[in-house]
């Protein structure tokens, strides 16, 4: 089933490559989406696809890229999609 997932990632996510690693799952998965640095120091990221493939791109999210640390990832699941088409690194 199609499925849409908004994450807002906390924790030590900005300066540390989190945006490429986030690109690179989704792009690993065949995700659409985006994902863009915020000013409170969060990394916010929107996952479209597959629902069990988003729950895998999470689960890797919340691991993070080697520099990071990851203390939090809220995300709600939307069953209404954007249709949006490949991944972007938002600045």
């Amino acid at each position: 089933m199609k499925a849409r997932a908004h994450l807002y990632i906390s924790g030590r996510v900005q300066g540390v490559n989190f945006r490429w690693f986030t690109s690179e799952v989704a792009q690993a998965f065949k995700l659409a989406g985006w994902v863009r640095n915020l000013r409170d120091s969060r990394v916010e990221a929107v996952f479209e696809g597959d629902r069990e493939i988003i729950e895998q791109a999470i689960v890797k999210c919340k691991e993070g890229p080697p520099a990071s640390r990851v203390t939090d990832v809220e995300v709600t699941l939307e069953d209404d999609i954007e249709g949006l088409d490949g991944f972007d690194i938002r600045h």
